[in-house]
């Protein structure tokens, strides 16, 4: 929202109230009142990307004490914008856009914020295109693809002056935040360890073969920043993830973002001085998969504080006990925390405290919704209208998402590195090689 629409908000509120005080009091009926307030105060939203996340933003647009409108959905995917459509038709009393070209979206001044929870290599790209469009911006994780992305998006945001939430929502969990603070109050002593971990049970991937796109797809479009193609089958429904680098940042960059996020929050470090991983595909050998499926990361930062990383895409073992989650270690104690509250322990492994959300967001299941989502979502809003400050602003949430860069560099390189702390630049030239990326010219992301 602009700032000359929070003056006209002001001025409009006073103006009002002077009109109904000047003359009759049935010159101007309370529900009329309340909706020239409302029609200034509203929120114009955009969705781009209409697949497995669209659920989480459900709850928060349809609440109307939010005064959000929604005015397009936007998708490549034909199917996906229909399906969307009828849901949201029949709960909103509103005339609602379908649009497959996301350049329309940016070119309507009317809208003020863009949801964008496309594949991974549109997040950076389109959010930048979005401020430059004056839009306020909820960023999904990853926030960007590559390395070069993820300063580019945050220069693009301190650049342009608008918002961007990153879609690190476990930062909007009240259990997370109670304990995190006990954390730095001294609970568990000195912080000094912290291991996050992920369990799925993902199975096996069908190999890529020559297809032609799936009727309805904008293939073109899809692929939009990533160099061309030919279309394979089974690439646009999720397996992007796993068929190279192009589109996706493999399980590192769609789920390990949460969970080291939580840890570099509770062990207050920035960037790390060095990476170490051992990586690589163990389940399924023979299927089309071609990222690693196992990743385990250690992380060294200043003061002696570790960040180590399990993460097991295609074993389901729970050897922490749980499928995802964060254990910090101190002189005095650890806790576990995850999405649906923590669990606080002394050094005899005692439990001291316990605490679980009445209605905790799916661990490792697909989709969205739930509270934290709509939480995030709600603090979005309030921060666009300068009520709150945003809970996972950009430029923390690069610096996390920096850490899934570096582990799926050192991966690829196959060799460990050291990090400059103060500024997240890499010493290796090897994994400088894999800074960036290769686009398709004239998508380059600029500022």
């Amino acid at each position: 929202m602009s700032s000359g629409r929070r003056s006209f908000l002001k001025k409009a509120a006073v103006g009002a109230v002077g009109v109904a005080l000047g003359n009759s009091v049935n010159a101007m009926s309370a529900k009329s009142y309340s909706n020239i307030i409302g029609a200034n105060d509203r929120i114009n939203i955009a969705i781009q990307g209409l697949g497995r996340r669209l659920g989480a933003y459900k709850a928060p647009i349809i609440n109307k004490d939010n005064n959000v409108k929604l005015l397009y959905l936007c998708d490549v995917m034909k199917s996906q914008r229909e399906k969307a459509g009828a849901y949201f038709g029949k709960v909103l009393d509103y005339k609602i856009e379908l649009e497959n070209n996301f350049q329309k979206v940016l070119d309507d001044k009317d809208v003020d914020a863009i949801f964008i929870a496309t594949p991974d290599h549109w997040h950076a790209p389109g959010a930048i295109m979005g401020m430059q469009a004056g839009k306020h911006i909820y960023l999904e994780k990853p926030c960007s693809h590559n390395m070069h992305e993820n300063e580019l998006v945050v220069e693009a945001q301190k650049k342009y002056n608008k918002l961007i939430q990153m879609g690190n929502q476990q930062r909007s969990s009240v259990e997370s935040n109670e304990i995190i603070k006990d954390i730095h109050n001294g609970v568990i002593g000195k912080a000094y360890k912290a291991t996050a971990f992920y369990v799925n049970k993902r199975g096996r991937v069908p190999h890529q073969t020559k297809a032609a796109p799936l009727e309805g797809l904008d293939w073109d479009l899809f692929q939009g920043p990533a160099p061309r193609r030919e279309y394979t089958d089974n690439t646009w429904d999720y397996n992007w993830h796993w068929y190279g680098w192009d589109f996706g940042t493999a399980e590192m960059g769609n789920n390990a973002t949460h969970e080291l996020d939580i840890a570099r929050w509770a062990l207050e470090v920035e960037f790390p001085k060095s990476v170490d991983v051992r990586a690589g595909k163990n389940q399924f050998l023979d299927d089309g998969w071609e990222m690693y499926d196992t990743m385990e990361a250690r992380f060294k930062f200043s003061g002696d504080k570790v960040i180590e990383w399990d993460g097991q895409s295609r074993n389901g073992y729970n050897k922490f006990g749980y499928g995802r989650g964060t254990i910090i270690y101190g002189s005095e104690g650890c806790v576990y925390v995850d999405r649906g509250g923590f669990k606080l322990f002394d050094l005899k492994g005692e439990l001291i405290k316990d605490s679980k959300s009445i209605k905790a967001e799916s661990g490792t299941a697909l989709g969205g919704g739930g509270d934290l989502s709509t939480r995030h979502a709600v603090n979005f809003f309030k921060a666009i209208r300068e009520k709150e400050k945003l809970v996972s602003p950009i430029v923390q949430g690069a610096v996390s998402q920096a850490m899934t860069h570096y582990a799926n560099i050192a991966s690829r390189i196959d060799k460990s590195f050291e990090i400059d702390e103060k500024t997240g630049r890499i010493y290796d030239r090897d994994a400088m090689k894999l800074w960036s990326r290769t686009y398709e010219p004239g998508w380059e992301p600029k500022l």
